[in-house]
């Protein structure tokens, strides 16, 4: 008699949750407490001396820093351009990226294996050897003191690692699902858009999440490319804080709680989605 199993999933299965939740167990051990810390620490009262120990509770509690790095330190318009170019750069990026991976999926072996072997070769050429090629053409082109450079690469994919990691998810998809497709007549971009985009949703969620913290957080190019105080973006802006005054801690460890938040929060968020997909894969799971 044939019939389909049921019961609960493989230990294989459990196993594997219990790993990630003693990985999210340790990530949190590691990265909690410096949290606290630069949230105590932003919480300090502006202008007294560093406390010879670490509090985790200030005495007395003040939101003067978070007051002065807003005032001061051009934190929310710094904060409204790093977001600009977030909302632009990551949606284009991941796009870009899924896009190249399914393409590199669909190529017969041999090509595919010479674009990996060229990726592979891109992601080790270090990042400041392009500095001055990549200014020169922004130069010409009338574009630097603006924010298109920090978008610029996401028409990219960013980095080619993206890309891999995407090739690698559509190519774990099985050939019998695209062939599939094909016998519904679907097209290419109906078959990525339709079929397999939505079954690799935590590496969607994965791309995502590393998309925005280094668009969120990067120094650089900011610093390379754009002049003009008031398109400044977030980490230009905690540098002009420490310069202002670097004896004033609480109002720089201020602005570091207001640029680290959404990083935490897109984190949160993705993690989220890992452990959701595990869920409904076990539940699914004959």
């Amino acid at each position: 008699m044939g019939g389909r199993a049921s019961g609960p999933p493989p230990l294989s299965g459990q196993i594997g949750r219990i790993w990630r939740a003693l990985g999210s167990l340790f990530v949190l051990l590691v990265f909690v407490p410096p949290l606290l810390l630069l949230v105590s620490g932003s919480l300090t009262e502006p202008g007294l001396p560093p406390s010879p120990t670490p509090q985790l509770i200030p005495d007395p509690v003040s939101t003067a820093g978070y007051r002065q790095a807003l005032a001061v330190g051009g934190v929310l318009r710094a904060a409204l351009n790093s977001l600009l170019v977030a909302v632009v750069a990551v949606p284009l990026s991941v796009l870009v990226a899924a896009l190249a991976g399914f393409a590199l999926a669909r190529l017969a072996p041999r090509r595919a294996a010479l674009v990996v072997m060229a990726s592979l070769v891109a992601l080790m050429v270090p990042a400041t050897a392009l500095l001055v090629p990549r200014f020169a053409i922004f130069r010409v082109l009338g574009l630097t003191d603006t924010l298109v450079p920090l978008i610029a690469p996401a028409l990219l994919g960013t980095s080619p690692l993206y890309v891999l990691v995407y090739y690698l998810a559509f190519r774990a998809l099985p050939r019998d699902l695209y062939d599939a497709c094909l016998v519904e007549d679907m097209t290419p971009m109906g078959i990525w858009w339709r079929v397999a985009l939505p079954m690799v949703r935590p590496v969607t969620a994965a791309i995502t999440a590393l998309t925005f913290v280094f668009t969120w957080s990067n120094f650089l190019d900011p610093l390379i490319y754009v002049y003009d105080r008031d398109l400044f973006t977030l980490p230009l802006a905690l540098r002009s804080l420490s310069v202002l005054d670097p004896t004033n801690f609480p109002v720089f460890l201020a602005g570091a709680v207001l640029a680290t938040g959404p990083a935490v929060l897109v984190f949160g968020l993705a993690q989220r989605r890992f452990f959701h997909h595990d869920d409904q894969t076990g539940r699914n799971r004959p």
